[in-house]
């Protein structure tokens, strides 16, 4: 028997009660908030609606941002920094930009300590396109000097009315990329190429699968030809928009005469793009992988992929075990690995087995004298909760073997979830039956009236329609007018 097999009770079973979360099913909604404060992810700030993202929550949204700040220079991008405030002026000369986002504007009406007059008001940015576009419009003379292709890494406000941490807040993290094209034909191909960017980060790193389509008229971005987007299923079956990418015609540079002159000599108006994702990806994750233990998180963005935990009673049985510990975390941290040795003599193993479950490891070495005696290691998997013994030297290889299997799994188990949630819908009585169980593949008859009565009467709304779903003609579900093809419909966050 294994130390670990030996001592999992050394811990107060009143500690680990404090532990437990209110199951999935028992109530969503309330599993995900506990999720995130019981793992220590973010709290709720005194700032109506805003958070606080705690280290562990942090550190998880920089392993994202290291990625993604890859994958977007990978394509040519370079990053800058654009102003928080905005002239309110700026946003009046969209219409469509500024009435979609008036209800969500904070305006900046006083500043050292006098009211500024009316025309001298700034807004805190909702998001950047015309404070950028106003840059571009210096920097874009020639045709030289095309494309433009920037990405800024923020924060942005929008007055959120029922926020959620991570899903909707006041103020939130992002990254919004901002493009400029002397063809429409490159814009578009630019729009689609960061689509696809997202995509490969959700389904690689997140294990996360997404569905790739394209926004209805009433779902694009204000100000926006066309919108796409990624959609993944939840664990409550509900559909969370975890990404966006905008074809924004030259709609913004009309506004800021942001031109070039081109090979011809003319003048021409520039083809612009805008994409971005938030730390509402945070919130995807939890979501999609965790569990009523808490917090799983797939290696590759995992803050912390193994953790040692030293087991002894006396410093005479901990101390070897220490040096042996530190060892081969010195082995694991030159593999690449993220890992953490547990000295903590205040709590026993069975506390710290909850408390590194609900912290989202992906996987536990216990090591005690009599493993060590034995020149062994007992290894335990987050996801699974599997476990096994092997020996010392060949710790660092396995857990890398584990950790790559635990990234494929956690997406096959996510896909294996969405499929057998994912449902055609023919009739009126089928969408009363199947309103809350998942992505609902139905027939509309392309008008913003009956997409709202989608939602008004069956509260699933339009998410996009699938680039990789084969259309072919039918019926509308509601009107039975003809329909060009099916689009995905959900209850969603």
């Amino acid at each position: 028997m294994s130390d670990a097999q030996k001592q999992p009770q050394n811990a107060p079973k009143k500690q680990n009660d404090n532990l437990k979360l209110p199951t999935r099913e028992q109530d969503f909604s309330k599993w995900y908030i506990e999720v995130i404060s019981r793992a220590k992810l973010a709290d709720n700030s005194d700032v109506r609606g805003s958070m606080v993202i705690r280290p562990n929550g942090y550190a998880i949204w920089e392993n994202m941002q290291r990625v993604l700040d890859g994958m977007f220079k990978d394509t040519g991008h370079q990053n800058a920094y654009f102003p928080l405030l905005i002239p309110e002026s700026y946003l009046a000369k969209e219409a469509k930009h500024v009435a979609d986002f008036a209800p969500q504007v904070a305006v900046v009406t006083h500043a050292g300590g006098k009211a500024l007059p009316e025309g001298e008001r700034y807004v805190i940015r909702p998001t950047s396109e015309t404070i950028i576009n106003r840059s571009f419009t210096n920097w874009v003379q020639s045709y030289r000097d095309l494309p433009i292709l920037i990405n800024q890494w923020a924060n942005v406000m929008r007055w959120e009315m029922r926020p959620r941490l991570f899903l909707r807040t006041t103020e939130f993290l992002w990254q919004e990329g901002h493009t400029c094209h002397a063809s429409e034909a490159e814009a578009t191909e630019e729009t689609l190429r960061m689509l696809d960017v997202y995509e490969r980060f959700a389904e690689d790193y997140m294990a996360m699968p997404v569905i790739k389509g394209q926004k209805t008229e009433s779902e694009k971005f204000p100000g926006a030809v066309n919108t796409y987007s990624i959609e993944a299923m939840m664990q409550d079956k509900k559909a969370l928009q975890a990404g966006t990418s905008h074809m924004l015609g030259q709609n913004f540079a009309k506004m800021f005469d942001t031109m070039y002159q081109s090979k011809e000599g003319k003048k021409e108006y520039v083809w612009q793009t805008s994409w971005g994702v938030s730390t509402r990806l945070i919130g995807a994750l939890i979501m999609t992988h965790s569990d009523d233990a808490g917090l799983v998180v797939p290696p590759k963005l995992a803050p912390l992929q193994v953790v040692i935990i030293i087991i002894g009673k006396t410093p005479e049985e901990r101390g070897p075990v220490r040096e042996k510990a530190h060892a081969m975390a010195a082995d694991l941290k030159k593999a690449g690995v993220r890992v953490l040795v547990d000295d903590d003599e205040t709590k026993g193993p069975g506390f710290k087995y909850a408390e590194y479950e609900l912290r989202g490891a992906c996987l536990r070495v216990d090591m005690g004298p009599k493993d060590l005696a034995k020149n062994e290691v007992t290894l335990a998997r987050r996801d699974t909760r599997s476990k096994e013994t092997i020996q010392v030297e060949s710790t660092v290889a396995r857990c890398h073997e584990l950790l790559e299997q635990m990234q494929k799994d956690l997406f096959e188990k996510a896909k294996a979830f969405r499929a057998a949630n994912t449902h055609e819908v023919n009739t009126v009585e089928e969408l009363k039956a199947k309103a809350d169980d998942g992505f609902l593949l139905m027939h509309w008859d392309g008008t913003p009236e009956t997409e709202k009565r989608f939602k008004e009467e069956f509260g699933v709304t339009t998410r996009n329609r699938p680039f990789d779903l084969k259309q072919e003609p039918g019926k509308c579900v509601l009107t039975g007018n003809p329909s060009t093809g099916r689009i995905v419909f959900a209850k969603a966050y």
